[in-house]
């Protein structure tokens, strides 16, 4: 039956969109998982019993608690380093030593690692180098053409752009590894859905314009929290935001500082309130969308890992811009900044009602109709609710004539040939543009 005889196995839609990513990573091949920690415990299940992985220190919550819940269980020993250090990294490898993952910028502190040393480092002792570039689509950055062996990708976050599908990425260099990856992702059951493979299909066709546009907006936000009082640090991989030597390393590895910033505020109560008073930026745990968000990652996407092992600053706020207008999004920060800070009470109308960019619309009647007035809503909420207001639909036209009558007067009437033309269009809106053409063709045919 081919490649196809069974979905899990097999399918078209999936193929297409392994393909597009392998030709925007040049990898040999690409592979869709059901969301970004599916890819990235595939990736582990490359190693075995006995083997060890190096893990940079600042990784992803989700993936800290995959290594030290999950994987030690299968026998993998995991040391985490910094691997922005050289020398730390080729010091803690070992005999044993499989497999380097790490990310860069790293998430959430921004921490660069030199991609193309660490290859090099890492296949001068045997070893494979795994990079988590979420934070840097393809449009960015290619790690594969640095030296990386495997790349990860949350598909989530920039593939979607669009925060309505979930899903993960892993792309390979060697076709060994690859036939390794597709074994584990048709015997494990973890391949992505057709309907979710044909979203990110849609979403990498506005992905270099997505990510364009985000970094000039992270660009001026960046230097508008660098000047600001109430900011302590900004980590971000772009100027200003990282030291010197870091910088130049991103610049040769990455054609974009992309569109992901970092600040602290000193306190994690200001911190808390700086979120609460965002009125653009929504606070939820993702990034990557066309919509700006924020989150505290200490009691947000890294809250899986022990306060004791965190290397993250509580106060941190970990901000994802999106393609929103630059002086709106920095107007936000700005009056949140103003309002964390005590400096400006919380805007409110009599109800109690927060101003702003709240994206509730209770007051907006559910029939957009002028004509119609809308109900007062009472001020007890268990009253019972007024009368609607009568119909004020306009009068059923009359039926046209007979097709008797239109045959015997010879002429066509107007209102029956719109009417063809309304059947004709209704078709072409519920089974597409190929039978439309046949139901025009039949409406010209009739006339």
């Amino acid at each position: 039956f081919g490649a196809y005889d069974y979905t899990r196995s097999g399918n078209p839609t999936r193929t297409a969109l392994e393909k597009h990513v392998a030709l925007l990573e040049q990898a040999a091949a690409a592979f869709a998982f059901a969301s970004g920690m599916a890819a990235l415990h595939t990736v582990m299940r490359l190693l075995k019993a006995g083997d060890t992985v190096l893990v940079n220190e600042d990784i992803y919550g989700g993936m800290h608690r995959l290594l030290t819940q999950d994987c030690i269980c299968s026998g993998i020993h995991v040391n985490f380093v910094d691997t922005t250090d050289l020398a730390a990294v080729e010091k803690a490898l070992t005999p044993t030593t499989r497999l380097i993952h790490t990310e860069s910028p790293s998430n959430p502190r921004m921490r660069i690692s030199d991609l193309k040393r660490l290859a090099e480092l890492a296949h001068r002792h045997g070893t494979l180098l795994s990079v988590d570039s979420t934070m840097m689509p393809p449009v960015i950055c290619k790690p594969l053409t640095l030296g990386a062996d495997i790349v990860v990708h949350s598909a989530t976050k920039f593939f979607s752009g669009h925060a309505d599908c979930t899903g993960g990425l892993v792309c390979v260099r060697d076709p060994d590894l690859a036939h390794r990856v597709a074994f584990l992702q048709n015997a494990e059951g973890t391949a992505l859905a057709p309907f979710e493979c044909f979203l990110f299909l849609r979403g990498i066709k506005t992905m270099h314009l997505r990510v364009q546009r985000a970094q000039e907006n992270a660009a001026q936000i960046a230097a508008f929290l660098l000047g600001h009082a109430s900011i302590q640090e900004v980590y971000f991989p772009g100027r200003g935001g990282c030291d010197a030597k870091s910088l130049a390393i991103h610049r040769a590895q990455a054609s974009g500082q992309g569109s992901m910033i970092s600040l602290t505020t000193g306190s994690v109560e200001l911190s808390r309130r700086f979120c609460d008073a965002c009125r653009i930026f929504k606070t939820t745990v993702s990034f990557g969308s066309v919509n700006s968000l924020c989150e505290m990652p200490c009691t947000m996407s890294h809250a899986s890992i022990p306060e004791e092992k965190r290397t993250l600053p509580d106060d941190l706020v970990r901000l994802s811009i999106g393609i929103e207008d630059v002086w709106d999004l920095i107007g936000d920060i700005s009056q949140a900044l103003e309002i964390a800070a005590g400096k400006t009470p919380i805007p409110a109308t009599a109800t109690g009602r927060v101003e702003g960019y709240d994206s509730r619309f209770e007051d907006l009647p559910v029939l957009p109709n002028p004509a119609v007035p809308t109900a007062p809503v009472p001020a007890n909420p268990t009253a019972p609710l007024p009368p609607p207001p009568p119909c004020t639909r306009a009068a059923r036209p009359p039926e046209p004539p007979a097709a008797a009558a239109v045959a015997a007067a010879g002429t066509p009437i107007a209102g029956d040939r719109q009417q063809r033309w309304l059947y004709a269009s209704m078709a072409a809106l519920a089974v597409g543009p190929s039978l439309a053409v046949l139901a025009a063709t039949w409406v010209q045919r009739r006339r």
